[in-house]
């Protein structure tokens, strides 16, 4: 299956997220702030996914974004913002700051499966 990483400051919400995306049969790697996501993306072998909550202290989601987008050896990973900021005006700052998609906390869970699922594919599918 495919790699994820799951960039949350709440570690609840990334406990839950992880354990639903791992049943699933997918790998998760986890960031508690956008430095440490770019760090990971800079360490690790690139996600086929990432998950990105746009409230963190540091830099917010949005930022870590718009850096992952204007990066060459990231910019073709899809980001979906994962957040409790629900709207019009926010969801489409996430698509002016690049990210192919956005879903609200909380979420349902069959919900954010489908979207996952439907990143992958067409991501596969470039």
């Amino acid at each position: 299956m495919a790699k994820i990483l799951l960039v949350d400051d709440e570690p609840d919400i990334r406990y839950l997220t992880r354990r639903m995306l791992e049943k699933v049969g997918h790998s998760v790697v986890e960031a508690e702030n956008g430095e440490m996501a770019l760090r990971t993306l800079q360490k690790e072998d690139k996600p086929d996914l990432i998950l990105l909550d746009v409230r963190m202290p540091g830099l917010n989601g949005w930022e870590v974004c718009r850096r992952i987008k204007s990066d060459d050896k990231t910019k073709s990973i899809p980001v979906v913002m994962f957040t409790v900021r629900t709207s019009e005006e926010d969801m489409q700052k996430s698509v002016d700051y690049g990210a192919e998609a956005h879903i609200n906390k909380p979420f349902d869970k069959d919900e954010l499966l489908k979207l996952v699922e439907k990143m992958l594919r067409r991501n596969a599918e470039k």
